[in-house]
C-alpha cells in the first residue's frame, strides 16, 4: 500500500516489531526453573533490576562481561561467599540463548510488513549493543522485510540524535519529511522522529497509558503494531482532502 508523501517508514525493533521484554521476562523464568526454587528465584529477581537499570558504554566493557557482572553480583548478594564467575557465566548465556529463542517475529507482523512494502520502503532502526542487536535480528528473522537495517551501536550517534535519522534517510535516497517513525519509545523513537522532521510519528502505546505533560506528542498513537496500515491509510485520506481543498482554493481564485 503506498501512501501519497510517504516513501519510507522505519521501525524500531525492541518491544515494536518482537516483544523482547516478554521474551526477557521468559527467559528469566526458565532461569529460575532450571537452578530450583528459592535463591535462584532471589538471584534472577536482582538480575531483572540489574537489566532494567543497566547503563552501557561499549567503551569502557563489552556487553557479555557486563551481563557476567550482573549475574556475579547478584549471586554474591544473595548468598555471599566468593565470586563465581564461572556460575555467573553459565546463568547468564543460558538467559541469553532462552531470550534470543523467544525472540519471534509474528506471522501477522510479517504479512503486514510484507504488504507495506509493496509501496514504501521499510528500514529498520534499532538502538543498543551492535552485538545484542545483530544477535535479536538474526534470531527472530527479520532481515528479508527490510530494505535497510540500521543499528544505533554501530553509528556515532544513536536516536533520538537527528543525524541517524538523517543517516537511515540518505540510505533510502529519502527525504525526512517523506518518512514516518513508528516505535513504542517517546523519548528516542518520537522524540528522534520530531527532531530529524520526520513527516509524522507513531507512537506503539500497549498498555495505552498516559505520558507525562513533558513527553514529547507523536502525530499517532497505536496499541498494536498492525494498527499502523490503518493510521497510513488515515494519512492518505488527510492529505487527499487538503489537496482537494487546495485544488478549489486555485480553482476559485482562476475565477
Amino acid at each position: 500500500m503506498g501512501v501519497h508523501g510517504v516513501k519510507a517508514v522505519f521501525f524500531d525493533l525492541d518491544n515494536t516489531l518482537v516483544d523482547t521484554a516478554a521474551a526477557g521476562r521468559r527467559a528469566i523464568e526458565e532461569s529460575k526453573h532450571h537452578y530450583g526454587e528459592g535463591e535462584a528465584r532471589i538471584i534472577c529477581d536482582k538480575v531483572q533490576a540489574k537489566l532494567l537499570k543497566e547503563c552501557h558504554d561499549p567503551a569502557k566493557m563489552c556487553i557479555t562481561d557486563l551481563r557476567i557482572s550482573h549475574w556475579e553480583e547478584a549471586i554474591q548478594e544473595t548468598i555471599g561467599g566468593e565470586v563465581n564467575r564461572n556460575l555467573a557465566a553459565e546463568c547468564y548465556f543460558l538467559w541469553k540463548t532462552t531470550r534470543l529463542q523467544n525472540l519471534t517475529l509474528a506471522e501477522d507482523t510479517r504479512g503486514m510488513l510484507t504488504e507495506l512494502r509493496k509501496g514504501v520502503r521499510l528500514l529498520l532502526l534499532t538502538n543498543g549493543d551492535k552485538q545484542t542487536q545483530r544477535e535479536k535480528i538474526e534470531a527472530c528473522a527479520c532481515q528479508p522485510y527490510f530494505d535497510a537495517i540500521v543499528v544505533g551501536g554501530e553509528q556515532k550517534e544513536e536516536k533520538p540524535a537527528p543525524s541517524i535519522f538523517h543517516y537511515c534517510c540518505d540510505l533510502l535516497g529519502v527525504q525526512p519529511a517523506e518518512c514516518v517513525m513508528v516505535g513504542d519509545s517517546l523519548d528516542t523513537d518520537i522524540q528522534g522522529g520530531l527532531n530529524a522532521g520526520l513527516k509524522a510519528t507513531v507512537w506503539l502505546n500497549k498498555a495505552m497509558t498516559t505520558p507525562v505533560d513533558t513527553s514529547p506528542v507523536p502525530h499517532y498513537i497505536i496499541s498494536s503494531v498492525l494498527d499502523l496500515p490503518a493510521v497510513l491509510q488515515k494519512m492518505e485520506h488527510k492529505i487527499n482532502a487538503k489537496l482537494g481543498t487546495d485544488h478549489m482554493g486555485s480553482s476559485n481564485e482562476a475565477h
